[in-house]
């Protein structure tokens, strides 16, 4: 069940979760947390239930993974009831797991302030600051962003995703002389950052993609087909997102290394590697960025394929130009 709900099969999840003999808490929570990494909070609120009225307790991971989903989903209200009846009705007293689902769903829909003094009222957490600091990027909050960085690298003094993320707060402010300031200092302490990687498998062999990879032996393959995809998905309404790319350069250039992200690199490859009939499943270790999500989305509805992209936060199910997502991520 686990298995195929990372996948983002979830249809072959249930299956087999339906022929389980004897469900126990840990197949039902098994069921629940594949629904919330899907973004589907109906039937993971709908499996709770089912869950409850087979007799069984949710326990502390079941709320981990109903908060998730609301947090995908950006429902507040009902992460806050949630967060509510598992100490006041179940009696389970919120671990830090809890709080950086409750912190992460206030910071995605900016709530930012809420966020935290929630954060402030547990014990520091390096994953609830670092939500907060990710979504002070998103909303262009500066002084919230400083307060979150200080407070991630007093943590962790070489998390390079928090120099990169007040780095990117500083530029999208202009404040450039603040964002070389925060390079600097992230090389001076040695934080170096995660390179972006995706893999796809093609008969059954595990191809590995980075940022401007031009190592693959099909690689003018994948160009050609890129170089492509880009002149339709614009026929089809896809605009560049230039302004992901920081640094000084012509537009033209930003654009080429929007196209060399590494989930593209794996979607063209599949694109080219398989049968029109079979889904394309990649997997990054990072969030997939929104340009790359922007242009999947277009791509298929244009190839007429489904695409499942697992990121280091969620699963996204592209199917006839929408994500399962509903662009909220």
């Amino acid at each position: 069940v686990d298995m195929y709900a990372k996948c983002g099969s979830l249809e072959e999840a249930r299956k087999v979760f339906d022929k389980l003999p004897n469900r126990t808490v840990v197949s039902w929570c098994a069921m629940i947390a594949g629904y919330a990494w899907c973004g589907n909070y109906r039937l993971a609120v709908q499996c709770l239930e089912d869950m409850r009225q087979q007799g069984l307790r949710p326990v502390d991971v079941t709320f981990t993974s109903i908060l998730s989903a609301c947090s995908h989903a950006g429902l507040v209200d009902e992460g806050r009831r949630f967060f509510k009846s598992m100490m006041e009705e179940h009696g389970i007293t919120p671990g830090v797991e809890h709080y950086n689902c409750m912190v992460d769903l206030l910071s995605r829909a900016g709530h930012l302030n809420e966020a935290e003094n929630l954060l402030q009222t547990v014990q520091p957490d390096i994953i609830g600051w670092t939500s907060l600091l990710t979504a002070c990027r998103t909303y262009g909050n500066v002084e919230l962003g400083r307060r979150c960085f200080e407070q991630v690298v007093q943590l962790d003094p070489n998390s390079a995703g928090a120099y990169v993320l007040m780095s990117n707060i500083y530029a999208n402010a202009c404040m450039w002389e603040d964002a070389n300031k925060i390079e600097e200092l992230r090389k001076c302490v040695g934080a170096w950052k995660k390179p972006g990687r995706a893999w796809i498998e093609v008969n059954n062999k595990v191809h590995e993609f980075v940022v401007g990879d031009k190592n693959h032996p099909q690689r003018d393959e994948i160009d050609a087909k890129l170089k492509m995809l880009n002149k339709q998905i614009k026929e089809g309404g896809y605009m560049p997102q230039l302004d992901l790319v920081l640094r000084p350069m012509p537009d033209e250039d930003k654009e080429d290394a929007l196209c060399g992200h590494c989930e593209k690199l794996a979607v063209a490859f599949g694109l080219v590697s398989t049968p029109r009939d079979r889904i394309i499943r990649a997997t990054k270790n990072l969030r997939v960025c929104g340009d790359c999500h922007n242009a999947t989305k277009i791509i298929s509805k244009i190839e007429r394929r489904e695409i499942i992209i697992s990121d280091a936060y969620r699963i996204h199910h592209f199917k006839d130009g929408a994500c399962s997502c509903g662009d909220y991520f």
